[in-house]
């Protein structure tokens, strides 16, 4: 009896704290046909007693199986495209067709609960994007890719000159007229949650991660080994965008340092060799493409 008081408390807090907001709910699939219509039914059980406009937008990104068929059968909003375009294609075309002034993204493989919507949506009031951070729940995770998750989080957070918790989380709710204007930039595949956690970052925009729990998938993953090289590459394009000298400044300093070891070593040897030379001039080059750099991001790309 005490439980349900107290959820009962709880979801009348929360229907006061989204009273007057709407939520379009974007859920990209590819070959889900196993959990996708859980998944549907998940979300409609969480947001339909807030009370508020809401609605689901599937993506079928060219499935194989019966995936856009049982999506169809459930009464939601549904896109397609014809063939296998990537993940974040298939994001950007829902989050087009989205209608209302906050987006949430979820995957429609079962790993992310749709019952944390409601809570993220009232967070997301006094924030430009709430993120789902999986933390401990990461169990579930392979754990051959665990490692490669923590470096590419710990590398970005560096870059972003901020904690990004879990960098490429596939729940979380943000404002539509905040995502608009990064848009172009978001790629076609699964780097599409890593290029926006870091644009909102590098912009200074509101941004905070709520804990939530990290289900096992339905399905095969769709993530490739040669993935991990993708993302890390997105993350040096995106930092070099936005915030250029995080990266030509270490750059630089790597480069004088092993410059200034090596004119110890000459003095000692009494002979000034063209390494040396090369070290510093290369350093000073380094830094003046970062500068040129970072004056192109203030003067094109920064609000």
């Amino acid at each position: 009896m005490e439980d349900r008081l107290a959820d009962k408390a709880t979801m009348d807090a929360l229907v006061s704290e989204v009273e007057g907001m709407s939520l379009s709910i974007v859920i990209p699939a590819y070959n889900e046909e196993g959990a996708v219509r859980e998944t549907i039914e998940d979300v409609r059980a969480a947001m339909d007693p807030l009370g508020i406009p809401y609605e689901i937008i599937v993506v079928d990104d060219g499935s194989e199986d019966d995936t856009l068929g049982i999506a169809r059968q459930t009464g939601v909003i549904v896109d397609s495209n014809q063939v296998n375009t990537g993940y974040g294609a298939a994001l950007k075309r829902g989050v087009k067709r989205a209608q209302h002034e906050y987006i949430a993204i979820l995957d429609a493989d079962g790993t992310y609960p749709p019952r944390y919507l409601p809570s993220m949506l009232a967070m997301c009031r006094e924030q430009d994007m709430v993120v789902g951070d999986r933390g401990a729940a990461m169990k579930n995770v392979p754990l051959i890719r665990r490692p490669a998750k923590w470096f590419l989080n710990t590398f970005a957070s560096f870059l972003a000159e901020r904690k990004l918790n879990d960098l490429n989380s596939g729940l979380r709710v943000f404002r539509k007229a905040e995502l608009v204007p990064f848009i172009p930039l978001l790629p076609q595949k699964f780097s599409f949650t890593t290029t926006i956690t870091l644009c909102m970052a590098a912009n200074g925009k509101r941004m905070i991660y709520t804990p939530i729990e990290y289900g096992k998938r339905v399905g095969k993953s769709k993530i490739r080994p040669v993935d991990f090289i993708n993302f890390l590459i997105l993350v040096l394009r995106m930092t070099v965008l936005f915030n250029p000298l995080r990266v030509f400044i270490p750059m630089g300093l790597a480069l004088m340092a092993l410059g200034g070891i090596k004119f110890v070593y000459d003095i000692w040897m009494d002979n000034l060799s063209e390494t040396t030379i090369f070290a510093f001039l290369s350093a000073l080059i380094i830094w003046s493409l970062g500068l040129i750099a970072d004056m192109i991001s203030r003067l094109h790309l920064r609000p």
